[in-house]
């Protein structure tokens, strides 16, 4: 697992969308092969949204032949409510980008059948070959799409009864209102997530120096299901400096001399996207000593 620590949630946000363009880019997208990726909703995003968004505009990155999975809806919310996931994602990225609208997709909450709507979901993932990134963000208790304490790490896309806690938080959405919030959602499983071919998040704020550290210091908890991705081939977390806050001084320092390191010794022009070393060193031995 790769830990990126940056100042502020602004520069977090300028990290993922650049690292999100240069691996579509390289992926060389095509209508027969479609870069696929997984998107959350939530204030975590918003930054990395906006700032698509802007690439977009200015023409040096296209979504024509990129095919979006989101991870998450409320039950029983209509589609155009203000905050339904479906106008969420429309609001802050699909309607500002090129993307063919048919290759977005967002479970439906209003399904007549919410099993068979999961299950249809799962099958259209695996129609595309899979996910090849999943970006997600994190709840303050560690969950992922809406994976609350508790969830199977191996759980599948289905109905999900939300936490007391989560919907107290959501309440912000609703005019503070906790009898409107939806009580139940469609959400990816942790396994839905893991079987992508890379996994990146982003953690900003002292609010989420828990969950952080949880997932970075102690093992693979079902109570804190993004600790999952400790075991994931390909993961990238990408936090601010408040994020870092319960985490041990030789953790943050460890992490930040890697990329002390690979900027002063190795040339971030030479490191690919997964901090491989992808061109000639520019690496000045140290003589040893007698």
């Amino acid at each position: 697992m790769r830990l990126v620590i940056r100042s502020d949630a602004g520069t977090v946000a300028d990290y993922i969308a650049e690292y999100i363009k240069q691996r579509i880019i390289q992926f060389e997208p095509t209508p027969e092969k479609p870069f696929v990726i997984g998107l959350p909703t939530g204030s975590s995003p918003v930054g990395v949204y906006k700032r698509l968004v802007q690439l977009c505009t200015d023409g040096s990155l296209s979504f024509k032949n990129v095919v979006t999975f989101n991870m998450d809806e409320y039950v029983g919310l209509p589609r155009d409510h203000p905050e339904s996931y479906h106008s969420f994602m429309w609001n802050h990225l699909f309607k500002h980008i090129d993307i063919p609208p048919e290759n977005v997709n967002i479970l439906n909450g209003n399904a007549d059948d919410l099993q068979a709507e999961c299950e249809r979901y799962e099958a259209k993932i695996q129609s595309y070959g899979g996910i090849e990134l999943f970006l997600g963000g994190i709840g303050p208790d560690g969950h992922i799409a809406f994976n609350e304490p508790g969830s199977s790490l191996q759980s599948r896309t289905r109905v999900k009864t939300l936490a007391y806690e989560t919907i107290i938080a959501n309440a912000r959405f609703f005019g503070g209102d906790v009898s409107k919030v939806p009580k139940l959602a469609l959400t990816v499983g942790v396994g839905t997530v893991m079987d992508a071919r890379e996994v990146v998040v982003i953690i900003t704020g002292a609010n989420k120096a828990i969950a952080l550290a949880k997932c970075i210091e102690e093992g693979v908890n079902h109570m804190w299901t993004v600790s999952a991705i400790q075991t994931h081939p390909r993961s990238l977390v990408v936090c601010d400096d408040d994020a870092t806050l319960e985490l041990h001084v030789k953790t943050v320092r460890y992490f930040k001399s890697i990329e002390q390191v690979q900027d002063e010794m190795i040339g971030r022009e030479n490191l690919g996207l997964y901090g491989q070393v992808a061109g000639p060193l520019r690496y000045t031995a140290i003589p040893s000593g007698n």
